[in-house]
């Protein structure tokens, strides 16, 4: 069904392509200009959307094997992902339940068991108590009413989803509206992680804006990806996933088939996957999976945070590979990844950081997005749907 689905965005847009046409929104939309520096908006963002919604905390290939664990801060929450030894993955608090204290430091490793290093407390790969320091002396207590916090996870098509709510009553998938099935095409269960970085970046909605927006690429970009980049876009959507693409236009891939015809003359069931996945994968509220070929078939998946303020945010890069790429495709994939960080470090948050500054002197009312802005339009609609919603009525959202 996922697969028929990608056919018919195809043939959608190559209709489009055809007619030199995209889609377009009803009308031009405004946003007010306060959203975007407003700390007591920011603060129910944080509170409502990143501490309650389903956020993409990793990869499977973080952690690959069993006893393998990932620990990282996320809106200043302590999270510690593990791969149990039945092969599952499991995420908690990455506190101990005597007295908070962090198990692990934020990074990777393999442990097998997880040792409090304040007191000696000591938890298994599932965050079992199985140990407490001095047992006889500290007092009698029901370990099996003691284990590390348990935090809702989901593992799917080679993506790692953690709700920071230990008590969140929405489900995961539900939440993908289906979009999942159109992730599992990309197959990145067995992917290789080629490298990683970070980037400090703008308010995080100015940087996701900016995934969702090719009307800026032969301008902003024309001094890198080239002034003939198409700014047309269509949007696809699954729920509060977007999928943005512009309308396929032969100069801008490498268009030849097996047989030396145009791509644009075979029936869509004929293109190539790379060519039917092409485009930005958005995940809300902040990933971003984009399509390139350094190296090799690969992906930058762009992981979005807020910082510590409403000006900032920060963005944990991966480079992944179809496959573990030789010493050639691996001087392709540096070339291919040092290129993007320019972009996205010098072009898109260096323009967002201005951009920032304008919209802060609170002289600009609204910011607009126009009907060629659909993806933006719809973004910025389920922010304030979401933030404007109680706990018990938010998974009705996404049914």
């Amino acid at each position: 069904m996922s697969k028929e689905k990608l056919l018919e965005i195809a043939r959608f847009n190559k209709k489009h392509a055809e007619s030199g046409t995209m889609e377009l929104a009803d009308e031009i939309v405004k946003i007010p200009a306060e959203n975007y520096y407003d700390e007591k908006r920011w603060k129910k963002e944080v509170d409502l959307i990143f501490k309650r919604l389903p956020l993409v905390l990793g990869v499977s290939k973080d952690i690959p094997n069993p006893g393998d664990y990932k620990a990282m801060e996320v809106v200043g929450v302590p999270v510690l992902i593990t791969r149990g030894k039945n092969g599952e993955a499991n995420a908690f608090l990455n506190a101990c339940i005597h007295r908070g204290a962090a198990l692990v430091e934020v990074g990777k490793g393999n442990n097998k068991r997880f040792v409090c290093p304040y007191h000696g407390w000591t938890y298994t790969d599932d965050g079992s108590l199985m140990g407490v320091a001095s047992a006889h002396e500290f007092g009698e207590i029901d370990k099996k009413c003691h284990n590390l916090v348990k935090l809702p996870i989901l593992e799917k098509a080679g993506i790692i989803w953690v709700t920071l709510d230990p008590k969140s009553n929405l489900d995961i998938l539900n939440f993908l509206s289906g979009y999942d099935g159109m992730l599992d095409l990309f197959g990145l269960e067995n992917w290789h992680i080629f490298d990683t970085r970070v980037l400090k970046g703008p308010n995080w909605k100015v940087a996701y804006d900016g995934y969702l927006d090719l009307y800026h690429l032969p301008v902003l970009h024309k001094d890198t990806f080239g002034p003939n980049m198409s700014n047309q876009a269509n949007y696809f959507e699954w729920g509060p996933h977007q999928r943005v693409i512009s309308p396929y236009r032969p100069q801008d891939h490498n268009d030849l088939s097996e047989n030396g015809k145009s791509f644009m003359d075979l029936p869509v069931e004929k293109w190539p996957m790379d060519m039917l996945m092409a485009g930005v994968w958005t995940i809300f509220p902040h990933i971003s999976i984009a399509s390139f070929n350094g190296g090799g078939r690969s992906i930058m998946l762009s992981q979005l945070l807020p910082g510590e303020n409403v000006e900032e945010s920060y963005t944990q890069q991966y480079y992944l590979m179809e496959k573990e790429p030789n010493k050639k495709q691996s001087k392709e994939a540096k070339q291919q990844f040092d290129f993007l960080e320019f972009v996205v470090d010098k072009e898109d948050y260096d323009a967002g950081l201005r951009l920032q500054k304008g919209l802060k002197t609170g002289l600009i009312e609204n910011v607009m997005f126009g009907k060629n802005e659909g993806g933006g339009q719809k973004f910025h609609e389920w922010v304030d749907k979401i933030i404007n919603t109680n706990d018990n009525e938010l998974p009705s959202l996404f049914i």
